[in-house]
């Protein structure tokens, strides 16, 4: 049922009637009448009664086959967050499992964090650890965000676009890794349609114009595969539709093309009895039209991590036009649409009695989810949890196999290094060379679809390189490298780690003493999960954690005991020390400020034509960032420390900036890019170079340049050099 007219209790229980045999409309009623008798005060922004949000929630999961709790628990989803009814009611009136599912997409209103950010990591931690215990959760969830952004019009502008941009990192790619497509297909078009209006209106007037002429050329071909496979004895069903707004605007962006460039906006699609009727269909396709090189997908042989299976071909139809069908039985169409939710509500004939079972993450088809919960556990910088876990969602894979023929999904641009890990840590740590389809090669090769490779080793290997960290694209691989680091030299990151502290304690001008007492240090243990000091300097000293997310935690227990007055006196000196303007030697000006001291930050070495903000320290004037700087997040919640810088135009100087080049060693490597660094105008300052075991080279670079865009000149021709595969300015 689409937006257009409000549903009722009745909507919700036929729905469910239609799916199942026997449904408890008794115990639906009684979770009804108390979320509406709750809820009967209050007002969408819509001006709507509430109770139609939770009703269009509980509708959505009548119709993906859902139980009777968890449409309950729809009904139910915001009666703790926003009324007085507690959890221990819910247990008491409709017990644990009902009350459990509500609990997991509650929110942590009760819980005081710094940032929004943080209480936002933090629900997203809660939600996937009830994800871990039941899976319900997170399709309340999904349908609960679905209904928002079909309301999305009666926000404000910005929270329209936050709701957006979370929906698309987010909600979507879960929705996609769950399998379940009717749900993300509309997130994302929702998401699009307020993300860029412009852009959707164009896209939606565009393709009306030539709706019926694509139409045509699609129900020609449909008639015409319809007579064939009739004539071959394959009972099917051919139906046509139109792809999604997003896929197709998505496919304009990265191919570079015009929508009339777009040709496949229309898919075909075959439903027929069997996989062997699959295959037949897909003989009769293909020997009706030709098909188009590498544009041929069988996921009937290796399914999604998200149970999808279907075969996907491209063809070329009259004057070379492409159209793509797609040939699936009707049990794999089911999973297609529903995904999880499909393989969930049948997953017992007997589910609504007393067999009833829950499909948790230990199921095959939830791997990732698993991997998921694994690495969020270790995770303690809320920033990396969320830029990981946006990270793992978005499915972006490739299948490669096992000498033995086994099947292992991996992230794209994943290596060798990547799949040892994904068979075990102890063969990662002491892997030492790799066969890619029976051919000796380097360990960091990226993998392609269909890739066989074997992994070998070595009891004398000395474990993991640390260079491995900046290649591997798996979390998984990635936690475990690191575990082994953390495991090998935990004395000597505790070491580094207090000497990195104290480094940060001496550059702001405080003492050790006066901030680590246990007034400061205990709160800022608890805020990232560390068991006590050791564990925090030994996660500094490796890396995992910055000193100065560290430092800014436990001053903020500080500065509630210690007023800081010396920020308004540097402030107050600045602004009085206005003198006649002069060109400044760093290439910088204070807004508004004349003549003061400015540096550039050397953690991140800002460039003209980087943006850029200033930051005031304790009495050495302005120190300058890059507005992408690792550092400037934990600054910026220092309002009153804040002050606007820009570069000034009219001054040229000239500024090093370091960069790192990666590439498979070999004789002339050096001399190569030096040629190239000859040929512009920068001047080299100095040189590191160092050789892995992996016989990797690692060039750290300095350069003298006069702006940003003469660095991306020199970039760009160092990656034109044979054998350099990555080149990048170090933060």
């Amino acid at each position: 049922m689409q937006m257009g007219k409000d549903v009722t209790i009745n909507d919700v229980i036929n729905k469910k009637k239609q799916k199942s045999k026997k449904v408890d409309v008794k115990l639906i009623m009684k979770a009804y009448d108390l979320a509406e008798n709750k809820h009967k005060e209050q007002k969408r922004r819509s001006g709507e009664p509430y109770i139609v949000h939770p009703l269009w929630v509980a509708y959505t999961l009548s119709e993906l086959g859902l139980d009777e709790s968890t449409i309950c628990a729809a009904l139910l989803h915001d009666i703790v967050e926003d009324t007085d009814v507690t959890h221990e009611y819910l247990v008491k009136e409709f017990g644990e499992e009902i009350a459990n599912l509500v609990a997991g997409v509650t929110k942590l209103s009760t819980m005081q964090f710094e940032t929004l950010e943080e209480q936002q990591v933090e629900d997203y931690r809660r939600m996937f650890l009830a994800m871990g215990k039941d899976i319900r959760v997170i399709l309340i969830k999904l349908a609960d965000r679905l209904h928002n952004m079909r309301t999305l019009k009666y926000l404000k502008r910005d929270r329209q676009i936050a709701n957006a941009k979370e929906t698309m990192e987010l909600y979507a790619p879960l929705a996609n890794r769950l399998g379940l497509y009717s749900i993300k297909w509309e997130l994302e078009d929702l998401s699009f349609k307020y993300l860029y209006p412009e852009e959707y209106h164009e896209l939606v007037e565009g393709i009306n114009k030539k709706r019926d002429e694509r139409l045509k050329f699609i129900e020609k071909i449909m008639d015409k595969i319809r007579i064939e496979l009739k004539k071959q004895k394959i009972e099917a069903e051919v139906t046509g539709r139109a792809k999604h707004l997003y896929s197709i605007y998505r496919k304009m962006q990265r191919d570079n093309k015009t929508l009339d460039q777009i040709y496949d906006l229309f898919a075909l699609r075959i439903l027929v009895n069997s996989v062997k009727d699959c295959y037949a269909a897909l003989g009769v396709v293909h020997e009706l039209y030709n098909p188009m090189p590498r544009r041929f997908k069988d996921y009937i042989a290796v399914p999604k991590p998200n149970m999808y299976q279907s075969i996907h071909t491209t063809l070329l139809g009259e004057k070379g036009t492409p159209f793509e069908v797609q040939i699936r039985t009707w049990d794999m169409h089911n999973i297609a649409e529903f995904g999880i939710a499909a393989h969930w509500a049948y997953k017992e004939a007997n589910y609504f009695g007393k067999g009833k079972q829950v499909v948790k993450v230990e199921e095959d088809k939830l791997s990732w989810l698993r991997e998921t919960l694994e690495w969020q556990k270790e995770m303690k910088d809320p920033q990396e949890f969320l830029e990981t876990l946006k990270t793992e969602l978005f499915e972006d894979e490739v299948y490669v196999f096992t000498p033995k023929g086994e099947i292992k999904t991996l992230p794209r641009g994943a290596t060798s290094i990547d799949f040892a890990y994904s068979i075990h840590a102890e063969i990662g740590h002491h892997m030492t060379g790799c066969k890619i389809n029976s051919k000796m090669m380097p360990i960091l090769t990226p993998l392609k679809n269909g890739d066989i490779v074997e992994i070998i080793t070595s009891d004398n290997s000395e474990g993991p390189s640390r260079d491995w960290l900046k290649f591997v694209k798996s979390t998984s691989a990635k936690n475990k490298i690191q575990a082994w680091f953390k495991k090998a030299h935990k004395a000597e990151n505790i070491e580094k780690g207090k000497e990195l502290i104290e480094k940060e304690l001496k550059r702001i001008s405080m003492s050790y003493s006066d901030l680590f007492k246990t007034d400061y240090i205990n709160p800022m243990l608890d805020r990232y999960k560390y068991k006590n000091l050791d564990e925090m300097y030994a996660s500094v000293g490796f890396g995992a954690m910055s000193p100065v997310k560290i430092i800014a935690r436990m001053l903020i227990e500080y500065r509630k005991e210690h007023r800081e007055e010396n920020i308004e006196k540097t402030i107050e000196q600045l602004s009085s020390n206005k003198r006649q303007k002069v060109k400044p030697s760093s290439g910088v000006i204070v807004k508004n400020i004349d003549n003061c001291l400015v540096k550039l930050s050397k953690c991140c070495n800002p460039l003209p034509g980087d943006e850029i903000v200033g930051y005031i320290t304790k009495g050495r004037g302005v120190s300058v960032h890059r507005k992408d700087c690792v550092n400037v997040k934990e600054l910026i919640s220092e309002e009153n420390r804040m002050i606007d810088v820009e570069w000034y135009n009219e001054n040229k100087t000239s500024y090093n900036v370091d960069i790192e080049i990666y590439s498979n060693d070999r004789q002339g490597l050096l001399a190569d890019i030096l040629k190239e660094i000859g040929t512009t105008k920068a001047k080299l300052m100095a040189v590191n170079t160092k050789t892995t075991k992996e016989k990797i080279a690692i060039m750290e670079i300095t350069l003298e340049v006069e702006n940003l865009k003469e660095l991306n000149k020199v970039m760009k021709l160092l990656r034109t050099v044979n054998s350099v595969y990555e080149v990048k300015r170090r933060k």
